[in-house]
């Protein structure tokens, strides 16, 4: 399993890309402004798109994915979310008022989109490749993923701030080589990042002291503007055990 960084920013400026990973190259988690860096020919490509959750950076170019290349796939992308993100995206994208309801078109019985629901903890096998989607802490009903190949496995949190559930599978996957992990604000911003449920420098450090495993610990989700400062108060807190997530990097487990 081969998973490139498309997009890993809190937002966008400057070649920043909000969250998107491409798998091997039919699968998407999250689709962010991260897809935009893939040609039309690989977007064709894409048969799966696994959500964290529906905020709008880590969705916003799921309805032009489809809308610029549905007409020449012979089959449906497979939107895979938990059933709240899915209905959260019938009641309030694919909703004809948005975007058109995809599902729905060309026809109901051969449509582009097909929604399939997900349950924490169950693996959606592609393959060789296992894909389980893990808990979140967040404002919105959201999820991680762990990702397992022939050679290991690499974890997502996702949008989250602390909770056991990520730490518990962290400890139990047994093969884990790559963990990223987001950070989204400076502790200065600590209020805000409590508010938002977001991780900051302080309260991941005090999860990743109590982490068994010793993967390596890769940040995403660094809000613009802030990454260079909340790097160094990571770095401070946990001397060498973290390093920053950039656009392009792949990765193979």
């Amino acid at each position: 399993m081969k998973i490139k960084v498309l997009g890993c920013s809190g937002g966008i400026g400057d070649d920043r890309h909000t969250t998107s990973f491409l798998i091997d190259d039919d699968i998407l988690v999250d689709a962010g402004t991260g897809v935009t860096r893939l040609t039309r020919e690989a977007l064709a490509k894409v048969d799966h798109v696994f959500l964290t959750h529906s905020h709008l950076d880590h969705i916003l170019c799921l309805p032009l994915l489809l809308d610029s290349v549905a007409g020449e796939r012979g089959h449906a992308l497979v939107l895979h979310a938990l059933p709240e993100v899915l209905e959260i995206l019938k009641d309030h994208l694919f909703n004809w008022r948005i975007w058109p309801d995809f599902s729905r078109i060309p026809s109901v019985e051969a449509p582009f989109l097909h929604y399939a629901a997900l349950e924490i903890g169950v693996p959606a096998r592609l393959g060789d490749r296992e894909i389980t989607a893990i808990p979140a802490n967040h404002v919105v009903p959201a999820l991680g993923y762990l990702l397992r190949g022939a050679d290991g496995s690499l974890l997502f949190s996702g949008d989250t701030s602390s909770h056991s559930g990520l730490w518990e599978v962290a400890d139990a996957a047994g093969d884990l080589k790559h963990l990223i992990v987001e950070c989204s604000f400076s502790n200065a911003q600590a209020d805000v990042a409590r508010a938002s449920k977001h991780y900051c420098p302080e309260t991941l450090a005090a999860d990743l002291a109590l982490m068994h495993p010793d993967p390596s610990v890769w940040i995403t989700h660094l809000k613009p503007g802030g990454e260079e400062g909340i790097m160094s108060e990571l770095d401070a807190l946990a001397p060498g055990r973290v390093q920053a997530l950039e656009e392009g990097m792949e990765f193979e487990v």
